[in-house]
This record gives structure tokens, C-alpha cells and sequence, in this order.
């Protein structure tokens, strides 16, 4: 029950412009700028422009949600089918509102739209993204290293939906090798040595599956365009999945329960290619250290077998497609979107620390768990 209530978004007070900006709507510049624009679709103009105070909460997922935002489990279509009305009716109103507030706020930074990336200069004139994202994306250029990861556009959904992300990353990766070790010697105790092979295998596969267990279950602000017309159903649909089943759809969103159970599937392939593949590797070379140390003591070779392969690497993808998924999924769209942010969004400091401690838990769970699953399905032996 826990979990499908996060199906439902409860609203939150949206981040806007702030008052400062509300001398532009009557400046030259800002007139002189947008009046005779036409470059998008519904091009605003000064005197067409609304401006709302609203009270500062939090940053972009919670920001907006009261302007249209939603996580219903409707007929409301996520992402690029959600943006193909004509603008009528309250969808096309948020659409209105995100353009002119994303646009007000670009103006006020001196920033041109065609020198964004041509994914959010798309999604800023189709309305489908807030100015809160605007403003996210504006204060992360002012790092170099945001800036350059802000390149590639995996990157830049991620960051734009969570700024800690790169920090979440590193912590994963981090702390994956000791905590999987530490989980490895809980499990084995006497016989950590004895199964010390077994024991460097699933540190390898960790290492490798670690990056992407944070990377696909990741939240992200959409900015992929509609595909063509031409494309086929099942593409259209998981394509308009969220890339997390539990995030906080932004204003001018909205995703079904079917869109959300489609990113559970969706990753959960994904995470089964990249479990099997680091598998492959990480036994590879397990299997290659165990030989090589069998031609240095030849007493070795009945004390020590070679990993099986493929009924190793098969079974840590489904291990990654089912358990994985879900517990990265909850961890990363209930846990810390919407329980963790909203409550110290105000202090980075105290939020990731939480989310190192969430992050830690969850990895040495799911060492436990995989030690647990190899040994009932019997690819490794308790000694």
C-alpha cells in the first residue's frame, strides 16, 4: 500500500518567478525582445504575460506541480503524447505558462534561447518544461564540471531533476566495493578466504552494474521530442514512460499508472542486459585468475573451481531486473524524491548525508541478498 501510494502526487507550492523579475514584463528590452518574436509556437508578448507569487519550497519536482503537474492514473498522456494538444484547455494553459516563465527568466539572465541545447530550447518552446528547470539549468552552468557534464543529455535530464545526482553517483560507486566486501565476509565468515574467488567476482560485477543502478532508475525532466508519427505502438508507449515508475511528474506532465508500470519493465530490461554483461566480465576474469593460479600451486586445483559463466551471468540479470530495479526505484523515487527532498532541500549538507547513509543501507542489503539468491538457485556452494 506504501508503495502505490506514490503512484498519487500531493501537491505542493510551485517555485516561480520571483518578484524581482516583475519589472520586466513592462521594460524595453523585455518588450523589444519578445514582442515581435515568432520563432515558437504561441510567442508571447509582454502584455500576454501572468505573473503568480508563489512561496518557495522546493526545486524543480516539487516546484510546479500545482500548475499542472500530475501523477493521476488517468487518460492523461506522459511526456511526448501529453504535449500534442493544440493548447486549449488546462493543458495548453500550462503549456502557456511554463513558455512565458521559462522565457521571462532567460531574458532576465541574458541568455538566448538558440544558444541552449537544442533538447530544452525544443521543450522550452512546446511549454513542456517549468522556469524552475530553467533556473536549475542556469545554476548549474556556473560549475565547469556541471557545464561539461550538461554535454550529453542523460547527464543533463539527470541533473536538471536532481542536482545531487553526481553526488549520489560517486557515493554509490564509492562505497560499493566495501560494502559488497563487508557483505561478502557477513555472509561467508571462515570461509571468506576459501571462497575468495567467488567473493572477487561479485565485487567486479558490482563495480561494472553499480554506475547504471544509479543511472536508469534515475528521476529525470524529460526533453526528449515526440517521435514520428510513423512509430510504432509499443515504441510510442515506453518512450513516454517515466525513467523512474515513482518520480513527481513536472507541470505540464502527466503519467498513467500503465506509463509508470512500463518504467518498472523498461528498466528492468535494461538492467538484466547490464547485469548479465557485467557478469560475463567479472566471471571472465574470475575464472582467469583461478586458472592462472592453478598454474602457480598445482594443490590449488581440487580445492577451487571455476565460476559457471553463463548460469552465473543469466542469473545475476535477472537478480538486477527484479530486485535491483525495485529497490533503486523506491530508493530513488520515493525515498529520497519524496520523502528526503521536501524535508532538507533547504540543507544539501544534512540531505546528502541521508543519502549516503539510504544509499549504504541499500547496498549492503542487496549484497546480502544476491549471496543469499546465488546460493538457493545454486550457482555458488557454501563451503
Amino acid at each position: 500500500m506504501a508503495i502505490a501510494s506514490c503512484f498519487f502526487c500531493v501537491p505542493t507550492p510551485n517555485t516561480s518567478i520571483s518578484e524581482s523579475n516583475l519589472h520586466l514584463a513592462s521594460s524595453p528590452v523585455f518588450s523589444a525582445r519578445f514582442s515581435t518574436s515568432s520563432s515558437f509556437p504561441g510567442a508571447i508578448s509582454a502584455k500576454s504575460i501572468s505573473l503568480h507569487r508563489r512561496v518557495s519550497i522546493s526545486p524543480v519536482f516539487s516546484a510546479s506541480i500545482d500548475n499542472g503537474g500530475s501523477d493521476n492514473i488517468g487518460g492523461g498522456g506522459g511526456g511526448g503524447d501529453g504535449d500534442k494538444n493544440d493548447g486549449n484547455g488546462e493543458g495548453g494553459e500550462d503549456r502557456d505558462r511554463n513558455r512565458n516563465e521559462a522565457m521571462l527568466i532567460l531574458a532576465e539572465s541574458g541568455t538566448e534561447l538558440e544558444s541552449l541545447p537544442k533538447d530544452l530550447a525544443a521543450a522550452i518552446e512546446a511549454g513542456r518544461i517549468p522556469g524552475s528547470v530553467i533556473t536549475k539549468f542556469l545554476e548549474l552552468q556556473r560549475s565547469a564540471v556541471m557545464r561539461w557534464l550538461m554535454q550529453f543529455a542523460g547527464f543533463r535530464e539527470r541533473l536538471l531533476a536532481d542536482d545531487l545526482f553526481l553526488a549520489k553517483l560517486a557515493m554509490e560507486c564509492g562505497v560499493g566495493v566495501f560494502t559488497k566486501t563487508a557483505a561478502e565476509y557477513e555472509r561467508r565468515r571462515e570461509n571468506f578466504f576459501n571462497e575468495l574467488e567467488v567473493v572477487f567476482a561479485d565485487v567486479v560485477m558490482a563495480i561494472i552494474a553499480d554506475f547504471m543502478l544509479v543511472y536508469l532508475p534515475a528521476p529525470t525532466v524529460s526533453l526528449r521530442p515526440p517521435l514520428a508519427l510513423t512509430a510504432g505502438g509499443i515504441s510510442k508507449f515506453f518512450h513516454n514512460c517515466p525513467d523512474n515508475a515513482f518520480q513527481i511528474a513536472i507541470s505540464g506532465t502527466s503519467y498513467t499508472l500503465l506509463q509508470r508500470l512500463g518504467a518498472i519493465a523498461r528498466n528492468g530490461a535494461k538492467l538484466f542486459a547490464v547485469g548479465t554483461t557485467s557478469s560475463l566480465v567479472g566471471t571472465a576474469v574470475t575464472n582467469a585468475f583461478i586458472k592462472a593460479r592453478r598454474a602457480v600451486d598445482q594443490t590449488s586445483e581440487a580445492e577451487v573451481e571455476t565460476v559457471p559463466i553463463v548460469s552465473t551471468s543469466v542469473a545475476y540479470g535477472v537478480y538486477m531486473a527484479v530486485s535491483s530495479n525495485l529497490r533503486y526505484q523506491v530508493l530513488a523515487g520515493v525515498i529520497e524524491q519524496r520523502l528526503l527532498e521536501p524535508m532538507l532541500h533547504q540543507h544539501k549538507l544534512a540531505l546528502s548525508a541521508m543519502c549516503f547513509a539510504v544509499r549504504t543501507g541499500n547496498t549492503f542489503l542487496g549484497s546480502l541478498l544476491w549471496v543469499d539468491y546465488a546460493r538457493l538457485i545454486g550457482i555458488q556452494k557454501s563451503h
